[in-house]
């Protein structure tokens, strides 16, 4: 299997976009025909409805865009049908042969992070969960990801660490100067050097940054000097974030990056102007139409333009 970087490369090579399509399942914006009958009271129904509106999201998007970003959290909280249920869509999505990013924050130190990463990263056969990246914490220290680094390279896979993210309260701590710098420059660091020490043939490593669409001057300074690093953008769409606002985290090939949207396309059918053309029972088509008009604009914004036409 090729590493990672290199398969993610590969993938936003033949879609010709670089959107992720992040999986937040809520069951009270459920289109109609999966709120479960009994209002949600019955853990199993609700994580059966998840499981189903997730593998007809992936049915739509599977032939339009690179990967998905399943949110851990939103199954986690439904207990152990929700992990199940989490489990199906990781391995339904890989059969329609999109990778599959585990959004789960994750992080602890020594034996802790080595079993954290040996149980969601990697292929099936060697991780029970299987996804191809998780997101990781990075404020525990450089020993804490080095668990995560070993075992998502010896199984080609990935990880993307925090170094700044689309929340408006996240400078309280990453915009600390420290040492002259900001601690989000830091970290950035650090991941680059881990990103360029796992490096693959695509000039990108297994370990990549989580830097949000929605602080763009800071995403163009960290994309200057990370030049080896992956980077997921979140905050696109409902947070604020525009493609305007992500162009400075592409390479002049169009390549180096991963849009995240969730709310603003699995409940297209819910806001203006889908909700007008689609509703609730075309849930589906509205779910592809901002698929496509968020490719659209990134291609017309962003260096992602020069990436061609989907080839998939």
């Amino acid at each position: 299997m090729l590493p990672f970087p290199d398969r993610l490369e590969a993938a936003v090579r033949r879609c010709g976009n670089p959107v992720l399509v992040g999986l937040d399942p809520r069951r009270e914006m459920l289109p109609e025909v999966f709120v479960p009958s009994d209002g949600g009271v019955d853990l199993q129904l609700v994580a059966t409805a998840y499981a189903s509106f997730c593998q007809g999201v992936i049915d739509v998007v599977a032939p339009l865009v690179p990967a998905i970003k399943p949110q851990a959290a939103f199954f986690e909280q439904i207990g152990p049908a929700g992990m199940v249920a989490l489990a199906e869509i990781i391995q339904y999505a890989q059969q329609k042969d999109l990778l599959v990013i585990l959004d789960g924050k994750r992080n602890d130190i020594g034996s802790t992070a080595a079993a954290y990463a040996r149980g969601l990263i990697g292929p099936h056969g060697q991780s029970p969960w299987g996804a191809d990246a998780l997101t990781v914490s990075p404020y525990l220290g450089g020993d804490s990801l080095e668990p995560f680094v070993e075992v998502a390279v010896d199984r080609a896979a990935g990880v993307f660490v925090l170094v700044k993210t689309s929340n408006p309260g996240g400078g309280m701590f990453q915009d600390l100067v420290v040492e002259g710098r900001p601690l989000y420059r830091h970290v950035a660091g650090l991941v680059e050097k881990l990103a360029g020490e796992t490096a693959g043939a695509c000039g990108y490593g297994a370990v990549g940054a989580v830097v949000g669409a929605t602080y763009p001057e800071q995403l163009a300074e960290l994309r200057a000097v990370m030049p080896h690093t992956w980077f997921l953008v979140p905050g696109f769409g409902s947070q604020g974030g525009t493609a305007g606002d992500v162009a400075a985290a592409f390479d002049t090939r169009g390549a180096g990056a991963i849009v995240n949207n969730s709310r603003g396309i699995i409940f297209a059918h819910a806001r203006s102007p889908y909700a007008e053309r689609f509703g609730p029972s075309r849930w589906q088509e509205a779910v592809e139409a901002a698929t496509r008009e968020m490719i659209e604009q990134l291609r017309a914004a962003t260096p992602a333009g020069r990436l061609g036409p989907c080839r998939g």
